[in-house]
């Protein structure tokens, strides 16, 4: 069993950005490849970023690569999303993810364990 603690999550203005963390317990957090995805009001889950259990290998949807940056402390057992140049397209909850896959991806069946998610509200 893992359990996932998201934080960071706030109000921004367009072009601003926010860290995003998720704070892993229970099994070795190391033995799991994590992801961040999202879900906006009225929409379905999307992906948005997932890290290898290494930390080596990343992915990244389309609509965030080069403004978000996705990354992982072993020794803490913490998940991190870097985001910046936010948009208002951006204004979803954030939800991380555990697989117990060596890399990442982008199939959220693929996870088995997920936060309560963390609220990102971007203005205009």
């Amino acid at each position: 069993q893992v359990r996932l603690v998201e934080s960071g999550g706030g109000l921004v203005q367009a072009g601003g950005s926010l860290r995003l963390s998720c704070a892993a317990s229970g099994r070795t957090f190391s033995l799991y490849a994590m992801g961040w995805f999202r879900q906006a009001p009225g929409k379905e889950r999307e992906f948005v970023s997932a890290i290898s259990r290494s930390g080596g290998s990343e992915y990244y949807a389309d609509s965030v690569k080069g403004r978000f940056t996705i990354s992982r402390d072993n020794a803490k057992s913490t998940l991190y999303l870097q985001m910046n140049s936010l948009k208002p397209e951006d204004t979803a909850v954030y939800y991380c993810a555990a697989s117990p896959a060596n890399s990442g991806s982008s199939r959220g069946y693929q996870y088995d364990y997920w936060g309560q998610g963390t609220q990102v509200t971007v203005s205009s």
